[in-house]
């Protein structure tokens, strides 16, 4: 079936990359596979690259990653010895002046990932209240059905008062519709030069910047933040927000590389709703858990468990296996007790 006009295309292609912590760059190339079935996966110290079309309940189903990002640009990095740093900003707004397009596809692909994702939200809330949606349905009949019998109850005394005013402003009357339809065609051009001008300049946006070696030397990243920002604005003619935008560029520059992203989610994915009191980090007990290879009617058992961050991540990625935490603690105090006493 072809998409209406107006309509975002599913689903979109899109070029991502995580964050993650070093050391588990595997597990996430892993992952992403077997999740999202993406292609082009690559890694860089400290970020994996890959391309899917996976939908944003699919994305955050990612255990192993830090935070994800739309890929705007990725590149070599500066050259910034022996240059000016009149020489380095103009380079670093090429950035953005070289292909605005790009970024204004990225900007696309995450509105409509956006999109999408809210009208799944809706579907879903409505199809799990079908019993209250049928309940609203009758009632909204019995009330139109007592709202019909009121009416035509007053209708004999309405025609009889209005037959008389319709004789009294039949003169004011051609007046009145011409006023009113130049109002009403006034008032929509106005809206459609509104809509225009909010389709185009509605974003606000910050930039968030993080440089390591060589340009680190050079440039801090409040310089680099400005540079990019007054470019944004210039190019697309977006404001600036620093402290609810709708929009966050990150920027990474180092030796290595040059990478250009918006964050899809504002929350980091390794910040679990499961996990209430901070202990192992989420992505480490994960992919420790993942290590362990748990199969269907495993019985999980963590001696050391501390605060269970380890058999959470495992009840929540294997819900078919059994994570005895109350045994684990059991032991865990047992053990320690036993140590003390000898």
């Amino acid at each position: 079936m072809a998409a209406e006009p107006g309509e975002p295309v599913w689903p979109p292609v899109a070029r991502f990359f995580c964050t993650v912590a070093r050391g588990l760059e595997p597990f996430l190339m892993r992952e992403v596979r077997a999740r999202l079935e993406a292609t082009e996966v690559e890694y860089i110290l400290g970020k994996v690259f890959f391309t899917t079309c996976a939908d944003l309940n699919m994305l955050k189903k990612l255990k192993s990653a830090e935070r994800l990002f739309l890929l705007i640009k990725k590149q070599f990095p500066f050259n910034v010895s022996s240059v000016s740093k009149g020489k380095i900003f103009s380079e670093i707004q090429r950035l953005i002046n070289d292909e605005p397009e790009s970024w204004l596809n990225v900007i696309s692909i995450w509105k409509n990932l956006l999109e999408l994702d809210a009208k799944k939200e809706k579907l879903s809330e409505r199809d799990a209240n079908p019993l209250k949606r049928k309940m609203g349905k009758d009632d909204t009949i019995l009330g139109k059905k007592l709202k019909t019998e009121q009416m035509q109850e007053t209708q004999e005394t309405r025609e009889c008062q209005l037959e008389k005013q319709r004789e009294e402003e039949t003169l004011e009357q051609g007046d009145f519709f011409t006023k009113r339809e130049e109002f009403q065609e006034a008032l929509q051009n106005d809206v459609a030069e509104a809509v225009d001008t909010h389709n185009q300049n509605d974003l606000t946006f910050r930039v968030s910047c993080r440089c390591s070696g060589t340009i680190a030397k050079t440039l801090t990243a409040q310089e680099i933040g400005k540079v990019i920002g007054i470019a944004l604005m210039k190019q697309f003619g977006w404001k600036a927000d620093l402290r609810n935008p709708n929009l966050e560029i990150f920027i990474h520059l180092n030796n290595i590389y040059s990478v250009v992203g918006i964050p899809v989610f504002r929350v980091p994915l390794a910040s679990r709703a499961y996990i209430r009191t901070a202990g192992l980090r989420s992505t480490i007990a994960w992919a420790m858990a993942s290590v362990a290879e748990i199969k269907a009617g495993t019985v999980v058992l963590d001696p050391m468990c501390g605060l269970g961050t380890i058999l959470l991540e495992a009840a929540k990625e294997w819900p078919n296996c059994h994570c005895l935490q109350e045994v684990s603690i059991l032991l865990f105090l047992t053990f320690h007790s036993g140590k003390s006493l000898s």
